[in-house]
């Protein structure tokens, strides 16, 4: 699986969460972020608005709200469940720069 199929398939999982949980819905309604993924080689970005997920592109945006660097080997562990979100963070196998309430906000829609 590429890194842009992981990124998709992680999309997909928010987007199906979005269509039949109206309480993580209404969490994420007002939610107006830019986010760019950064792999090394690769560079991802996309926005959430409207509690849907927009302009998904493989390339990054000048300025994001929340940046997330790691190398697409961790990415698909983490899409895949094989790395928990919470380690990535604190091993540094994964790096999140933005505000720290940006930063908790997405983590409570994975």
């Amino acid at each position: 699986m590429t890194a842009e199929e992981d990124i998709q398939k992680m999309i997909g999982k928010f987007e199906r969460r979005m269509a039949k949980d109206e309480e993580a819905r209404e969490k994420v309604k007002e939610v107006k972020k830019t986010i760019n993924i950064d792999l090394g080689e690769e560079h991802y970005s996309f926005r959430i608005e409207d509690s849907a997920v927009h302009d998904f592109k493989n390339e990054a945006m000048e300025a994001s709200d929340i940046t997330l660097i790691t190398t697409p080997e961790n990415l698909h562990l983490l899409v895949e469940g094989e790395l928990r979100p919470m380690r990535a963070y604190v091993t540094r196998k994964i790096v999140i720069k933005g505000k720290i309430e940006d930063i908790l906000h997405l983590k409570s829609l994975l």
